[in-house]
């Protein structure tokens, strides 16, 4: 298995410049070139917009505290992208696990790079 057959560690994703895990434990991982502008995500989620000039979403945040996880957790598993199984993907920071949408039930990051 070469080194690009191997799946993405959610865990090396944006966190040069990250909030301290403590403040904001949560973090998007967001495929926005798989983004068709459905809108969903800005329907249920005060985090995401779509722009109308694109046609793409857009989080206002991408890193966040438990304050906010549930609405984002809504627009992650309401998402239609890639067949239903989303673009939006919300980790837990602490653990680097996917906790939605999480279509194979086993906390592996579950984007297409």
């Amino acid at each position: 298995m070469t080194e690009a057959d191997e799946p993405v560690d959610p865990s090396e994703f944006g966190e040069q410049n990250a909030p301290p895990v403590e403040d904001q434990p949560y973090k998007i991982i967001f495929e926005a070139n798989k983004c068709f502008g459905a809108g969903k995500c800005a329907e249920v989620s005060t985090n995401w917009s779509l722009s109308l000039d694109t046609g793409i979403a857009q989080p206002n945040a991408y890193f966040f505290g438990e304050d906010e996880l549930d609405h984002n957790i809504e627009a992650a598993e309401i998402c239609p992208a890639k067949k239903d199984r989303g673009v939006i993907h919300i980790v837990d920071r602490r653990t680097n696990e996917e906790i939605a949408p999480d279509p194979e039930g086993d906390g592996s990051l579950s984007v297409d790079w």
